[in-house]
């Protein structure tokens, strides 16, 4: 009997998600952060980070570090693209506006 019990929640355990991601935020960007976490290969500097940028939350999400050209996409808490910063051209501005003259750290919400 110990045995019947045991099997199901074992083959729970394999197909559920094992990094848990709560980030206080909206589900859209609690699930881009996810993919996020799975999809990057660089192992330094990774990681998620909100910032108050035009009076609202903006998620940051940076490549890391592994290369000259790494970057980081800029969303809203709507998972709305705002733009890119970095990258090989060393974009610093989202919408025209120097994101980190006017951008307030809040804080890491995810890193590797």
């Amino acid at each position: 009997m110990k045995k019947l019990v045991m099997l199901p929640l074992f083959i729970l355990f394999l197909f559920t998600d094992c990094e848990k991601i709560n980030i206080d935020s909206s589900k859209c960007i609690e699930d881009r952060v996810r993919k996020f976490s799975k999809e990057t290969s660089c192992d330094n500097g990774v990681a998620v980070g909100l910032y108050i940028f035009r009076e609202e939350n903006v998620y940051v999400f940076d490549e890391g570090n592994c290369g000259a050209d790494m970057g980081a996409a800029v969303y809203n808490e709507s998972c709305e693209y705002l733009g890119y910063l970095g990258g090989f051209a060393g974009n610093t501005k989202i919408g025209g506006i120097e994101f980190s003259a006017n951008a307030q750290f809040v804080k890491i919400v995810w890193e590797k």
